[in-house]
Parts: C-alpha cells; sequence; structure tokens
C-alpha cells in the first residue's frame, strides 16, 4: 500500500539525528543531554524515538509517567529513565522497571521513602525538582535543602539529580524573570551537590533555555520540542527538521454550485461554484475545530487548500478549486511545505498541542 492510500504520520529519523547533533553543537563537551519523550514521543512513537536517541548517544531520557517509562523498558531501552510526575500508586511497577522518580513534595518523599525501607532497596536513584516560579510542581528552595538531608540520611534512597524548570526561557520580554529562577537555583545548588551521590547533576534548562541561556547549562540540559523540530522561535525552527509529517489522501472530489454547502451545519456555502476535496482526518485525529471554516489549510501539490465547514469527526473538506488534483493524490497536512507551529497558530495553539494529538489510530510511518 503505498503511502498515498491512507492517512500516515511519517517520522523522519534523519530529521532526528540533525536535530539532536544540532543541539548537541550548543553545548560544551563535558554537557550532557536528556531527551524528553514523554506523550508518545509528542505524538509520534516514543519506541522508535527512544531507541534512536539511544543509538545516537543520548545521556537520559524523561516521561511524564511510570506507565510511559514502563511501556520504553519492555521494548528494549536500557538508558535511564526520570520520571517527571510519579504517581503513589505505580511506586511497584516504578522500581520494578528500574525507573528514577522525580521527587517534587514532602508528601511524595515520604511516600517513596516508606516504600524503598518496606522494599529493602539500597541507595535507589531519585530527583529532586525545585519550584523557582512556575508554581507547577516542586519544592521551594528551601525545603528542597531539608529535602536533600532526609535523602542523604536514608539508606534507601540516593540524591541523584536536582532541576528546576524555566517557565518563559523562550520569551526575551521575561528575562528578568528567568534569570530570578536561576538565581534562586544557584543559591541552593552547592548544598545540593553536597548531599547528592557520586553521580549527581544538576539540570535547568530546556529548548529555549539551551539557546537563549547557555550560562544555565550546568552538567545536563532537557529537550523535547527541539528534538523534534520546533524551537519556539523562528529563526531557529529554519535550522531543525520537523520530524512529523502528517499527511493524507482525496478520498473524493464534488462539484459545487453556487449556494450548495459543506458539511454539518452547512458550515461553508458556496459563493460560486467550486471543487470541494474530502479528506480521510478530522477532529478524532487531533485536527482541532479551530481550523475549520477557512482558518486553517492543507497543501496540495505545492499550493495551500483551505479547509471549508466544520471539522468532521473523520474528514475533512478543502476547497481545491483551481489546483490540479484527482482522487489519490497525497495531501501534506503539517511537515515540511507547512510546519505544525504555522497550522497550529491558525487554530490559536502551538505547535506542542497539535503534534501530541494526532491519533493513535493513524499509522505510523519510520523514514530512515
Amino acid at each position: 500500500m503505498s503511502l498515498a492510500a491512507e492517512t500516515v504520520l511519517e517520522l523522519d529519523l534523519g530529521a532526528l539525528q540533525h536535530n539532536y547533533r544540532f543541539l548537541r553543537s550548543k553545548l560544551a563537551p563535558a554537557c550532557r543531554m536528556l531527551a524528553v519523550v514523554k506523550a508518545n514521543g509528542y505524538g509520534g512513537d516514543a519506541t522508535t524515538i527512544a531507541l534512536e536517541l539511544q543509538e545516537l548517544g543520548v545521556d537520559y531520557l524523561a516521561v511524564a509517567y511510570v506507565s510511559e517509562g514502563a511501556f520504553l523498558r519492555d521494548a528494549g531501552v536500557t538508558l535511564p529513565i526520570l520520571v517527571l510526575h510519579p504517581q503513589p500508586a505505580n511506586f511497584e511497577l516504578m522500581v520494578s522497571k528500574c525507573l528514577e522518580p522525580s521527587i517534587y513534595s514532602e508528601r511524595l518523599l515520604n511516600l517513596f521513602t516508606q516504600f524503598a525501607q518496606a522494599q529493602k532497596l539500597v541507595a535507589y536513584p531519585v530527583h529532586l525538582k525545585v519550584n523557582t516560579g512556575l508554581n507547577r510542581l516542586g519544592f521551594d528552595p528551601a525545603e528542597t535543602v531539608l529535602a536533600a538531608t532526609a535523602i542523604q540520611k536514608e539508606d534507601a534512597l540516593s540524591l541523584r539529580s536536582a532541576f528546576t524548570h524555566l517557565a518563559a526561557s523562550e520569551d526575551s520580554a521575561e528575562k528578568e524573570f528567568t534569570l530570578k529562577q536561576l538565581s534562586a537555583f544557584d543559591a541552593i545548588l552547592p548544598a545540593l551537590r553536597q548531599k547528592g551521590d557520586d553521580k549527581f547533576f544538576a539540570h535547568a534548562t530546556n529548548t529555549s533555555g539551551i539557546i537563549n541561556y547557555p550560562q544555565a547549562h550546568y552538567d545536563l540540559v532537557r529537550t523535547g520540542i527541539g528534538l523534534y523540530g520546533y524551537a519556539n522561535e523562528a529563526s531557529l525552527d529554519k535550522q531543525l527538521k520537523p520530524v512529523m509529517r502528517l499527511k493524507t489522501v482525496i478520498s473524493q472530489l464534488h462539484q459545487l454550485k453556487q449556494g450548495e454547502s459543506v458539511g454539518y451545519n452547512r458550515g461553508h456555502v458556496a459563493k460560486d461554484a467550486m471543487t470541494i476535496a474530502t479528506l480521510p482526518v478530522g477532529h478524532a485525529d487531533g485536527l482541532p475545530r479551530a481550523l475549520g471554516k477557512s482558518v486553517g489549510s492543507v497543501i496540495l501539490n505545492g499550493k495551500h487548500a483551505p479547509i471549508v465547514g466544520n471539522v468532521c469527526m473523520d474528514m475533512i473538506m478543502v476547497d481545491v478549486t483551481g489546483i490540479a488534483c484527482q482522487e489519490g493524490d497525497s495531501v501534506e497536512v503539517f511537515g515540511e511545505q507547512q510546519s505544525a507551529e504555522e497550522l497550529a497558530k491558525k487554530a490559536g495553539t502551538i505547535s506542542y498541542e497539535l503534534l501530541t494529538a494526532v491519533g493513535g489510530r493513524i499509522k505510523r510511518v519510520v523514514l530512515r
């Protein structure tokens, strides 16, 4: 079956390699890299991406939840994996898969300490999350030092890293705020290093932080969206390559007369005679309803074809008037000719949301 026969999400591993090497080039030789592969590798395929990054030489992986890390272990991933938001109900699975928890609260620390003691663990690696201003998860800076002290005294645990999360590293208008976050982290870092194990490392920067705050690379950097081809800045996006390309196919062409309508609730009424194409991809596949009514478009034979009417669950209709095409032609929703960031902006959202929303029923095709 050819790629033009159905809706597919292409995963370009050559683009992933390019992005990895580009980001590596921004680091000092001794600085390590953690790749974020949560949410099914930002909507792609976590197993494929994680195994490729493992081959490329990435140092660490991160996922949001224990189940994601367990899935990667079962697929053969051997790299250390940080779980950013572990839940007490999954401690047993986490330890059985050698996943390393981010400890972000006193309650979580107490619960995991009790679990580790009961399981007779020895120096199990944990990571302390410091809240310096994002106000999502994490200990306040002063509390972090107390937590580190408790870990240091506990034979069952070992402090492997301490990290914070920058709230606005891509926004130059928020530079002062970002520097305050880094200052708060720097103030407690010497004490945390003293309490860490012999493999201890500190980290703070995300993709935008890697580029904009090289002084904050510390021992390791975290990158997610940059690996997938986006850097939250147009000039940098041009130096990266989109890993994911969502493609579909023309199922049927219709000729409409003036006054005829398209789709549910007559979302579009033809002002003149027009040709529309129906494509087998819809909001169940991750295309926001906000892209309908000519807000968004797809690329067909090098030209933009506006999405007309309302986005349906399984289909969209696009205006192909004046575009030479036929049933069975391949169509790009996002990728090389129209980036996910460009399409997301039309819907009033961001590339992260568009990428991670790509539905599981869409076939993933790996390109090497």
